[in-house]
């Protein structure tokens, strides 16, 4: 019999891409109180509320036409982002370097290029460094699109693919990364699972790439880790962590994707151009700051990115910035100044209007599940909504109804979004719906 911990690293990396459980982020079903908290999940207490102004500037003067958005107001917005929610994060390291320690593998029965990158972000190539997956079809006549995929495991644990060099993950207790653990041998399946992991050869037979990297190799996800990965090679004399203006942990992911896209745009088998930025849950926040505060990225895909991401924080439904902010639970993810907003979220400068329109012209897909309260579908909806008048100064075309659709009826302009049945997290189905929006937008 395999060992209980096989048994669970199974079940943890049977979708790759998980429900709350495997998070440790959403409750197994809808509590009353969390961190002392109560929780509110009825729409007529969901409050009123008054959103912060999209096309205004900070003078109070409005925003007419698109330059105004882009050089004016857009920036604007970044720095509140930066200063109040997820902080500011450097830009690309001057001694970061590439080793491809495998250029070509044949794989997925010979329907794939395989590559593995190791990206070292420091000269000496001591200290942090990124494990980068990369499939592309094997028979692309040139460059194609790629689906950037953030993972909460490491590579070899998030596709089935024996091939993979085995990552690492960070230990809570040694405060320190080790070796991630084998893949499980498929006898040790739970009853009725299976390993599905990233549906690699699905995007494959429609001629777009696939890659994913480990969040851990960026940055550990536990309370008490705000010194550590990435942000200890930026701490200035006499920091412990970072300021509170400055990066947390999804930014700190988020920039981790940055530095994927820059190796990305130097492989000459990928169109840099034509790369969308996937993620889910607390990933899902991340591709949402990724794809702000990167425009080179072509596309947002985030899955259930929920309160922190795109759902409306002055909406008191399921988690709200007051449990997001709670020392016992995750203010690491975000900018210090974050917390302040606890118990003040109507004084906060921001909130997922503003986030959901800084991604425009871009496509962007929000996708969620009706039964994800906790994640609040309605308030990630009514944030795409709020921002549709963005995408339509730019030239877009946004949600285009206020009717909220029903679970299985996805709306996919520019703005999009997307509600599966059930709960938090990507299942199979959800990727038809990710092949098929960027082939609308990427494949044309």
């Amino acid at each position: 019999m395999p060992s209980r911990n096989a048994r669970s690293l199974w079940l943890l990396a049977s979708i790759a891409l998980l429900p709350c459980a495997a998070f440790s982020q959403i409750p197994d079903s809808e509590p009353g109180v969390v961190a002392g908290i109560p929780v509110n999940y009825s729409e007529a207490k969901a409050g009123a509320y008054t959103l912060p102004e999209l096309l205004k500037l900070n003078n109070g003067q409005p925003v007419k036409d698109a330059k105004a958005w882009t050089s004016k107001r857009r920036p604007e917005i970044r720095k509140l982002i930066e200063d109040n929610w997820y902080g500011r994060s450097p830009g690309r390291p001057k001694d970061m370097t590439f080793e491809v320690v495998e250029s070509g593998a044949p794989a997925f029965d010979g329907k794939a290029t395989r590559r593995q990158v190791t990206i070292y972000f420091t000269k000496d190539r001591t200290g942090p460094r990124m494990e980068l997956l990369l499939y592309l079809p094997a028979n692309a006549k040139g460059p194609v699109p790629v689906m950037l995929n953030m993972s909460f495991f490491a590579n070899n644990l998030a596709v089935t693919d024996t091939g993979i060099k085995v990552g690492r993950r960070w230990d809570k207790d040694k405060l320190a990364q080790v070796p991630a653990e084998p893949r499980p041998p498929a006898p040790g399946a739970p009853p009725g699972r299976t390993f599905r992991g990233l549906p690699v050869e699905q995007f494959l037979a429609d001629g777009i790439g696939i890659a994913t990297f480990n969040k851990d190799d960026l940055a550990p996800d536990f309370v008490g880790s705000e010194g550590l990965g990435v942000k200890a090679l930026y701490l200035k004399p006499g920091q412990s962590k970072p300021a509170d203006d400055e990066w947390g942990a999804i930014a700190a992911w988020a920039w981790g994707a940055s530095r994927a896209l820059d190796y990305l745009e130097t492989d000459k088998g990928v169109d840099g151009k034509r790369v969308a930025i996937h993620g889910v849950s607390r990933l899902g926040k991340t591709a949402m700051w990724a794809g702000a505060s990167d425009t080179r990225f072509a596309m947002v895909i985030a899955s259930c990115s929920g309160e922190g991401g795109a759902a409306i924080a002055r909406r008191n439904y399921g988690e709200t910035l007051a449990h997001m902010a709670a020392p016992s639970r995750f203010p690491y993810q975000f900018a210090g100044n974050y917390a302040n907003y606890a118990t003040k979220v109507n004084e906060w400068p921001v909130d997922a209007n503003m986030l959901v329109a800084m991604i425009a012209p871009r496509p962007l897909l929000l996708q969620t599940g009706n039964t994800d309260k906790w994640s609040d579908p309605y308030g990630e909806f009514l944030a795409a909504v709020a921002a549709e008048p963005v995408y339509q100064l730019m030239g877009k075309q946004g949600m285009g109804t206020t009717k909220f659709p029903a679970a299985g009826e996805p709306l996919l302009h520019d703005l999009s979004y997307y509600m599966h049945d059930g709960g938090h997290g990507t299942i199979p189905s959800d990727f038809d719906i990710y092949i098929r929006f960027m082939k609308m937008h990427l494949l044309k």
